[in-house]
């Protein structure tokens, strides 16, 4: 994902050449699955983890690309799961001053300050969008 806009499933099904309406019974099946997070009201795809399709304040950059992270956690995310070396531009949520945290060779390079979640891991699907 671009991490540019929602992926729409008119787009999906005119790609694959199948029906809208096969596509938006696939994005629900796997919505339901946790693998995809839908936009409330659209049915379109909001969140594919770790990817954002709307700009996010985690802005990663890695093999040549732009993509957004949906939180730290998710940006720190896909270098990991692209195999790759990345740079993931955001800010302090305390102070909102500019961050960059580095990924090389797999390994978060050292850099100051603390990542903070402020919801606990076994809640985040309560409410994912805002987690």
């Amino acid at each position: 994902m671009s991490g540019r806009r929602l992926l729409l499933a008119a787009e999906v099904a005119s790609a694959l050449g199948v029906d809208t309406g096969e596509v938006r019974a696939a994005f629900e099946h796997l919505a339901a699955g946790r693998v995809l997070v839908l936009q409330q009201g659209t049915g379109e795809i909001l969140m594919a983890n770790p990817f954002s399709a709307v700009p996010m304040p985690f802005a990663v950059h890695a093999r040549g690309h732009l993509s957004f992270g949906n939180c730290i956690w998710d940006a720190l995310g896909i270098p990991a799961m692209l195999g790759s070396d990345g740079r993931v531009a955001t800010s302090c949520g305390c102070c909102g001053l500019a961050m960059e945290l580095e990924v090389r060779g797999g390994a978060l390079a050292p850099a100051a300050g603390v990542v903070h979640f402020a919801v606990p891991a076994r809640h985040w699907w309560e409410d994912i969008v805002f987690t």
